[in-house]
């Protein structure tokens, strides 16, 4: 699909009074037109990513059929980034980004995009170590595990999403010892509550992504085995 000149010029004005934060908005259909729904960004760090607004959403949905995602890029060019392609792929709808500085526009839709499993960057909730596995679990064993909304530091803030959502999943506890290619390790990385998971690729490799640093394969031992809460296996395994 194609913007109408109108709705670029209200996404353009609203991205310059977000500025420098990313701002984000939705086009939607209200009475056979197309409209540009401006929304809240929730992010913790706006400048940098957006959270949008589920009331907002929900909003724009109650008036039209929502049929598109726009949003900018304060810091950076108008090309989508990795996560941008991801979230699109998840959302099932096109999405369009502009720099309010350069006013140049980007854009991106689903088509199939898969990430590989080693050198991803990270972004928690979109690209991170939940989501490693389930792209690992899907791809390698054709098990479909449910994506949970999940804010930066969660493990901060009471919330114990691991253990709470793997056990509803599917997954039960086994012995360390027991351990064999696709069980995961989860541990407590630099934190009193569960919030990393890693996958045993066997050989003593475990393949995970730890936030700010790429996703990789590490030798599974010292740090690691040292916080390591639990050792799991889905049960149709």
């Amino acid at each position: 699909m194609k913007l109408t000149n109108e709705i670029k010029a209200k996404a353009l004005i609203h991205a310059k009074e977000e500025f420098p934060k990313e701002s984000v908005g939705l086009v939607h259909v209200v009475k056979g037109r197309k409209k540009y729904f401006p929304c809240q960004n929730l992010a913790d760090t706006p400048d940098e990513d957006f959270v949008l607004d589920p009331k907002d959403y929900l909003e724009a949905e109650e008036q039209g059929q929502v049929i598109a995602v726009v949003h900018s890029h304060p810091k950076v060019n108008h090309h989508p980034s990795l996560p941008d392609r991801v979230a699109c792929e998840k959302s099932g709808l096109p999405w369009f980004i502009v720099n309010p500085q350069t006013e140049l526009w980007g854009e991106c839709a689903p088509e199939g995009y898969e990430l590989p499993y080693v050198g991803r960057p990270f972004s928690h909730g979109i690209i991170d170590c939940y989501s490693l596995v389930r792209d690992y679990y899907k791809k390698e064993f054709k098990i479909d595990l449910r994506d949970y909304d999940r804010r930066d530091q969660w493990w901060e803030k009471g919330e114990n999403l691991y253990l709470e959502n793997f056990k509803k999943e599917g997954f039960g506890e086994i012995p360390l010892e027991e351990v064999k290619k696709g069980d995961l390790f989860l541990m407590k990385l630099s934190s009193n509550t569960v919030n990393h998971a890693g996958i045993y690729l066997g050989d003593n490799i475990v393949l995970h992504h730890v936030q700010a640093r790429l996703s990789s394969r590490d030798v599974y031992g010292g740090y690691y085995q040292k916080i390591t809460e639990v050792c799991i296996r889905h049960e149709s395994r």
